[in-house]
């Protein structure tokens, strides 16, 4: 029987019981809960990775212009930019990350880690990190299972869902899969994964989710720019051993309990937030105008 995820404390026990690297757990459930084979776990997970490679990539290549205007090739003119704020590192983490999410909201394709509101978190942040430090695709795919187990436990004791917790359970969640991988695949152990994981989750605690005009666009895309950015920082913290000093899985109980209080016109809907902004609002009518102009003609239908 594998572990199933139920909390941080439980996985660290697993492992530890079993002689395990905290990837491994994760691996067995996905060969065990959805009856697959080590190779097909493997080859699925190196697909999903050319996958956010792909979007990054796109993002930064090709033109990504929503068709509400809100979206028009941000990650291109932050990549492009001739001043760097702290590096061209840092300014290549911010710029991927926008870049996927930009090829989101553009209806490309993504992967949604954990959803597609958080998809430009994960790639931005791995891809840089194999860059910088020059790691094997199969490190990678291994913090990619350390993040999906990270995704397992904050799913069943919180949310992933910005209709359910705000954008905490969203582009947080993925900023601290992203922070426990990026601890991992430099060779941190499992308390400095876990640290940075509840370290992230305190940064962007409280986040709600109000996306303008009912769209994954804004403020969407730079969130995960932010996420990126939160969770190198937490990274960065945990493998120098600062302790965030309340310990992850009453971080993540933190986390539904602020999603539990949160207020529904904070949770996806639109009606609180940025969406309530006057500039929101007027963008919100614009949208709504152009989709009914782009609806058929019925009475032209039926002449014709």
């Amino acid at each position: 029987m594998s572990f199933l995820f139920s909390d941080f404390n439980g996985w660290k026990a697993y492992c530890e019981e079993h002689d395990m690297n905290l990837f491994e757990p994760v691996l067995e459930y996905e060969k065990e809960q959805k009856g697959r084979g080590e190779q097909q776990v493997w080859e699925g997970l190196g697909k999903a990775y050319e996958v956010m490679k792909n979007a990054v990539e796109t993002g930064l290549q090709e033109d990504m212009t929503s068709r509400s205007g809100m979206i028009n090739n941000g990650a291109k003119k932050v990549f492009k930019h001739d001043l760097a704020v702290l590096s061209k590192e840092f300014q290549n983490l911010i710029s991927r990350a926008l870049a996927a999410k930009e090829v989101n909201s553009c209806m490309g394709r993504i992967v949604a880690a954990p959803t597609a509101g958080a998809s430009g978190i994960l790639p931005g942040t791995l891809y840089t990190l194999q860059e910088i430090h020059n790691l094997p695709d199969r490190k990678i795919l291994e913090g990619l299972l350390v993040g999906a187990g990270i995704a397992l436990v904050i799913e069943q004791k919180a949310s992933l869902a910005g209709a359910v917790g705000g954008c905490q359970a969203e582009t947080g969640s993925a900023g601290a899969m992203a922070a426990g991988a990026i601890v991992y695949c430099l060779g941190g152990n499992i308390n400095q994964v876990f640290n940075a994981v509840a370290i992230t989750i305190q940064c962007m605690l409280g986040l709600v989710c109000d996306p303008v005009a009912g769209l994954v666009e804004v403020p969407c895309v730079v969130r995960n720019a932010s996420a990126a950015a939160i969770a190198n920082s937490s990274a960065q913290i945990a493998l120098a051993n600062v302790s965030g000093v309340i310990p992850v899985d009453e971080c993540v109980d933190a986390m539904a309990e602020v999603g539990q209080s949160m207020e529904n016109r904070y949770k996806e809907t639109a009606l609180g937030g940025l969406a309530a902004t006057i500039t929101g609002k007027n963008i919100s009518k614009s949208v709504l105008i152009q989709d009914i102009e782009m609806l058929p003609d019925e009475d032209n239908d039926k002449k014709n």
